[in-house]
């Protein structure tokens, strides 16, 4: 899976669900996608936090860009937006630790802030960046990702639903690999208002939830 800024709860609940998550951080970058980028809550409904990036082009490779100066920046707007969410004391801190990091690399960046929020709610997921894999990069889509899981000895891949139309369940088969979807669940806490705003990023989720409670948000309703 690409790696994403503060992903939604269903990219958690993805990591959650598998023995090894693979970033796949040596395809090219999308710009005006959600790599670098999420939404919080706002005082009228919800607002963009980007993380700067620096020489970000769609004919550059994701782990190519480097990340820019903006943090403290997303860390004071997360701190207006939030200082009076139930659970800020705890998870503030550790939002300032990743965007505090010295990392530069994009792909590293958020790969930390996906093992750090990981250890937190306790997720013994193993990470692995994709340009560590020795594979074949000359393959492309299904292909390298067929690859990949050959070379981690992998016999089950695991994918969100919006992948389900870019994999052939009988080409996964011949290789011996089971093919399964991942159906988010639908999830629904109090924020600050009586109307839920979802899909939001992760820092959304963890503000107004103890850790029990996301942990529950992490189990599957089911895989197809």
């Amino acid at each position: 899976m690409q790696p994403y800024f503060f992903p939604y709860i269903g990219y958690w609940q993805l990591i959650s669900a598998v023995d090894t998550f693979v970033i796949y951080d040596d395809v090219n970058y999308i710009k005006q996608g959600w790599i670098n980028r999420n939404n919080i809550i706002g005082s009228n409904f919800n607002q963009l936090i980007s993380l700067q990036v620096i020489g970000a082009s769609s004919f550059k490779l994701i782990n190519e860009i480097e990340v820019g100066n903006n943090s403290q920046k997303i860390l004071k707007t997360i701190e207006q937006s939030y200082s009076k969410a139930p659970y800020f004391k705890e998870i503030f801190p550790i939002i300032e630790e990743i965007l505090n990091q010295e990392e530069k690399n994009l792909a590293k960046f958020i790969g930390y802030s996906l093992e750090k929020i990981s250890n937190y709610l306790k997720i013994d997921t193993k990470f692995l960046y994709s340009s560590s894999i020795k594979k074949d990069n000359s393959l492309k889509a299904q292909n390298k990702i067929l690859d990949i899981c050959s070379k981690l000895n992998a016999k089950n891949y695991i994918n969100t639903i919006g992948g389900v139309n870019l994999y052939d369940e009988d080409r996964f088969k011949k290789e011996g690999i089971d093919l399964n979807f991942l159906k988010a669940k639908i999830i629904n806490y109090q924020q600050f208002k009586d109307e839920f705003i979802s899909h939001l990023s992760i820092i959304d989720v963890l503000m107004f939830n103890d850790i029990d409670a996301v942990r529950n948000m992490l189990k599957i309703d089911k895989l197809t």
